[in-house]
């Protein structure tokens, strides 16, 4: 088992934090909590990131949590998907005054939340992209050195814990997460239907969906279901008869 190598009350949380990921082998374990424990950040999100395990919240500590998530995954971007794609944490400790150009949309997105402090680590095993770990808070505050390494370490074992989930459920779900409270199966089927009607492949598909949403400042799941529904449709030309 991992340990630390600093001694006292952050070595015992940290030992903890291992000791409770280590051993959530079942589907409600409880994988958030660890995280907001040896960091004494305010909320904490897991999620698997695009392919080959799709996009979908695995597991949040509370609602802003989930939010941060969600806007990450409907808009595409975020530092979830940039901790993914560099394999580092990005580590954003004043959102609200940080002026930097990568993902915008998400940026403003998240002011809105009144956040105070961002931080996303990778998620991999071995070569395979998993997702990434959110962590927040609602001031403005940087991340020690050590819990940057700490959570890195049990980022790595969350990784391998919501890899092991999903291949339990590859029988019973669609891209490897089951139903569950932060499922996007209507998501994926909103995008198949998109296709058909515009004769495009899902992957466009999912952009006009997105693209959609953010122009009506609704989120990707809302206007998946009503696409599903066919209050919406994307005929040529497209209608929406909530309009």
């Amino acid at each position: 088992m991992a340990t630390s190598p600093r001694q006292g009350p952050e070595s015992d949380a940290f030992d903890a934090a291992v000791a409770r990921l280590t051993a959530a082998t079942h589907p409600g374990d409880d994988l958030c909590a660890p995280f907001v424990g040896v960091t004494g950040v305010a909320g904490a999100a897991l999620s698997t990131l695009g392919r080959p395990l799709g996009s979908q919240t695995v597991c949040a500590s509370n609602a802003v949590a989930a939010r941060i998530d969600e806007i990450q995954i409907d808009l595409g971007e975020g530092p979830c998907w940039e901790a993914l794609s560099t394999r580092h944490p990005v580590l954003e400790s004043d959102i609200q005054r940080g002026g930097g150009s990568n993902w915008p949309a998400a940026r403003e997105a998240f002011r809105s939340l009144r956040i105070g402090a961002l931080f996303a680590f990778p998620m991999h095993v071995g070569d395979l992209s998993v997702g990434s770990v959110d962590l927040f808070s609602h001031t403005a505050r940087p991340l020690a050195p050590a819990l940057v390494e700490d959570v890195s370490v049990l980022a790595s074992i969350a990784a391998h814990q919501v890899l092991r989930r999903v291949l339990q459920d590859l029988d019973s779900a669609d891209e490897g997460m089951s139903e569950g409270p932060y499922s996007r199966r209507e998501m994926h089927q909103a995008s198949g239907m998109i296709a058909a009607q515009l004769r495009i492949g899902v992957d466009d598909a999912l952009v006009v969906l997105r693209a959609h949403a953010f122009s009506s400042g609704r989120t990707v799941r809302a206007v998946a279901v009503d696409v599903i529904a066919r209050r919406i449709t994307f005929d040529n030309p497209p209608r929406d008869l909530q309009s």
